[in-house]
């Protein structure tokens, strides 16, 4: 039982942490229950009172509260987006918003997210506490162009183009809350599109899973 901070497999922990290398980390019982079902093996597995000592872990954990169990996972990328429902994330920078993009398009049932130019690393340990396990069953796939993204591309602009409405085939495109897509982005993209809201605007994992939603619903 690792009794010890100074322990090397925790200091490499601790500077996956900060900066990753191909390999994450993931803290939490039910992080790392929805990575077993999921059937991601762990390169490493800890957990309190089992393999190191409560306090031990608690000093290493990136959570306020400390954690009871943590394990280091090796990224996956796809190699290219899948349809028919996909979600391109551009230039959003809150890592926890990314993580919930990732929940909600796990329960709406989208293919794959795309992740573009200037936004979070979605194997951060904030984008993965954020996306309540769906890391490990949403296909990532690392994007630099619209012209890869599959089917019809939708931009999301506030207050511009046509409501966002129906069934279609497509990538909704998300960028940022403040600056929203770049304009070449916005060009490349088939239609623009927006959720009708009474407010200026959403943030980027609000407007992602609102548009899932109308997207999928009957």
């Amino acid at each position: 039982m690792i009794q010890s901070t100074h322990n090397q497999k925790l200091k490499e922990i601790r500077k996956l942490l900060r900066q990753r290398d191909g390999r994450f980390v993931a803290e939490g019982e039910d992080l790392l229950a929805a990575a077993d079902v999921a059937g991601w093996p762990a390169i490493e597995r800890l957990v309190a009172g089992v393999d190191i000592e409560p306090d031990v872990l608690a000093r290493v954990s990136g959570l306020a509260s400390g954690t009871r169990a943590l394990a280091v996972y090796e990224e996956r990328w796809a190699e290219v987006p899948s349809g028919p429902l996909c979600v391109a994330l551009w230039g959003v920078h809150d890592p926890g918003n990314v993580g919930t993009v990732l929940r909600g398009a796990l329960a709406f049932g989208a293919a794959s997210v795309a992740i573009g130019p200037d936004t979070a690393d979605p194997y951060g340990p904030k984008a993965v506490r954020a996306s309540m396990g769906a890391i490990f069953s949403v296909p990532l796939v690392r994007v630099q162009s619209v012209d890869e993204l599959p089917g019809e591309r939708l931009a999301l602009v506030a207050h511009a183009g046509q409501p966002l409405r129906g069934r279609t085939e497509a990538t909704i495109v998300v960028g940022a809350e403040r600056t929203g897509l770049p304009d070449d982005v916005v060009k490349a993209c088939d239609r623009i599109v927006h959720i009708p809201i009474a407010s200026e605007s959403l943030n980027a994992a609000m407007a992602a899973t609102i548009a899932l939603y109308e997207l999928t619903r009957p």
